[in-house]
């Protein structure tokens, strides 16, 4: 960067000087007609410099997508504007339609947060968990995009109407078209606004260059924790923090779509040559299902037996839902046994799938005596991902098969519900890249090659797919 000479700094200075003093002798903007002046005199709230962009943004743009970090406040800021819209507004003439992902990010989330600026500013009407009423007439409601019938925005006629888009990566197209036909006066408008975590959404649509929408992103690395920003002190512990980022940076790799998009604050591309798409395992973190017990059977654990200093990792599943998570850093693989013995106790496993290359065979013989000795009831199921596949005209190694067909293939018809999967096991279960070889087979990168891609061993999308082995739909039956 090419030195600023001294009279330069002198010169932009004064102009600031000069800027400064003109906007302190105009007359300052209406409360009514400045959402900033209006959060910080009527609700007392604080705003930081990015959020008092996106504020200013819905005020003057009739599209505004905002694609950001985890934990800038988005959802706060969201519900805020909401409360604003309908406050300065003539009542009768105004009206808010909110959206997620899910209902429990509408209700426990952003409709959490409107209850709470109403409150603080004593707002007229009142609310429950996902609308707001003002004199016996429905001024806003919140619904998840499932609820929706796109047909039904025809029936909603209001001056000034504020869609607010909230989560956006999770909200179909569907549901932006019907929000459009909804602002189409000169008054309204619409904000999309969440983590940008899914590379094929229509949200990564909206917020590509020449989209039309007014854009902003918020990466990490320019909020109040990393820049020095003044802001109250409570704040600090509720915006993404340089410690969080790290953690994730050494856990995943500042390379790793999904640091990308919770740090960063940007979309991730799908790779062309990934076994698993970024985009799919979003759309199963999303299903909407609600399982009956009978659903969430058979429960089964697959088990990553670490070596050379890795983790032991067992994963849970219940029907198709993962669930829970045991892990182990040891060189005793009788700790190993010791672990998987707990994790059936606990869970009531009919079935233990474990990886035998290594250590593994002797955790395999030692949990096979302990069932002839009637300690559990679990069928240990011996898997070797190094022999050949069921199918060599297809895979070479069963590892290949098994990435493929359960993690692939799971994933892309959404037949396994991976809501209760953390980020760290979404960044190794889309790290690995496949090649096809010279007999027109696929094969999966080697765990060596991804493990230094990672700067860690993949265990946990390992322990994972081996919970899933044998699943009806994925093809590998070891029955």
């Amino acid at each position: 960067m090419p030195a600023v000479a001294p009279e330069a700094l002198r010169s932009a200075g004064a102009i600031a000087i000069s800027v400064a003093k003109q906007r302190r002798t105009q007359p300052p903007v209406p409360v009514e007609t400045d959402p900033v002046r209006w959060m910080q005199t009527r609700i007392h709230a604080f705003l930081w410099s990015t959020q008092q962009d996106i504020a200013h943004a819905v005020r003057d743009h009739r599209r505004v997508a905002v694609h950001s970090c985890f934990e800038s406040g988005k959802s706060w800021l969201a519900a805020r504007l909401v409360a604003w819209w309908l406050d300065t507004h003539t009542p009768g003439e105004a009206f808010v339609v909110t959206t997620a992902t899910t209902g429990q990010q509408v209700r426990a989330i952003l409709w959490r947060e409107i209850g709470r600026a109403h409150r603080d500013g004593k707002l007229a009407g009142r609310l429950n968990q996902t609308e707001w009423w003002l004199n016996d007439e429905m001024v806003a409601f919140g619904r998840k995009p499932a609820d929706y019938d796109p047909a039904a925005f025809q029936g909603i006629h209001a001056r000034y109407v504020l869609v607010v888009i909230d989560e956006a990566a999770g909200v179909p197209e569907t549901i932006f078209r019907a929000a459009a036909g909804l602002t189409a006066n000169e008054h309204s408008r619409i904000l999309a606004i969440g983590n940008p975590d899914d590379p094929q959404s229509y949200f990564a649509t909206i917020c590509a260059p020449g989209s039309g929408w007014h854009v902003i992103g918020i990466d990490a690395f320019q909020t109040p924790n990393f820049t020095g920003e003044e802001i109250p002190e409570a704040l600090h512990d509720l915006l993404i923090s340089p410690t969080y980022a790290k953690e994730l940076a050494d856990e995943v790799g500042e390379e790793s779509p999904v640091y990308v998009a919770k740090v960063r604050g940007q979309f991730p591309e799908d790779a062309t040559d990934g076994v698993v798409p970024l985009s799919w395992v979003r759309q199963c973190q999303r299903l909407e299902v609600e399982w009956t017990p009978e659903q969430l059977l058979p429960i089964e654990l697959g088990v990553d037996v670490g070596a050379g200093g890795d983790e032991t990792v067992i994963r849970e599943r219940t029907g198709a839902v993962a669930g829970r998570t045991w892990r182990k850093r040891t060189p005793d693989w009788a700790d190993s046994v010791g672990l998987i013995l707990d994790a059936i106790v606990t869970t009531g496993a009919t079935a233990v799938k474990v990886d035998t290359i290594g250590i593994g065979w002797g955790v395999v013989g030692r949990l096979q005596e302990l069932r002839g000795e009637q300690k559990h009831q679990a069928q240990i199921v011996p898997v070797n991902v190094g022999e050949a596949s069921r199918d060599t005209t297809k895979w070479p190694k069963l590892r290949d098969q098994l990435w493929w067909e359960v993690g692939r293939e799971l994933t892309r018809s959404h037949a396994w519900d991976l809501r209760a999967v953390d980020e760290v096991t979404v960044a190794q279960l889309i790290a690995p890249t496949y090649t096809v070889d010279s007999a027109n087979r696929v094969k999966v990168e080697r765990k060596e090659d991804t493990k230094k891609r990672l700067k860690r061993s993949p265990d946990d999308a390992d322990a994972l797919l081996l919970a899933y082995y044998g699943t009806p739909g994925a093809g590998i039956w070891f029955l």
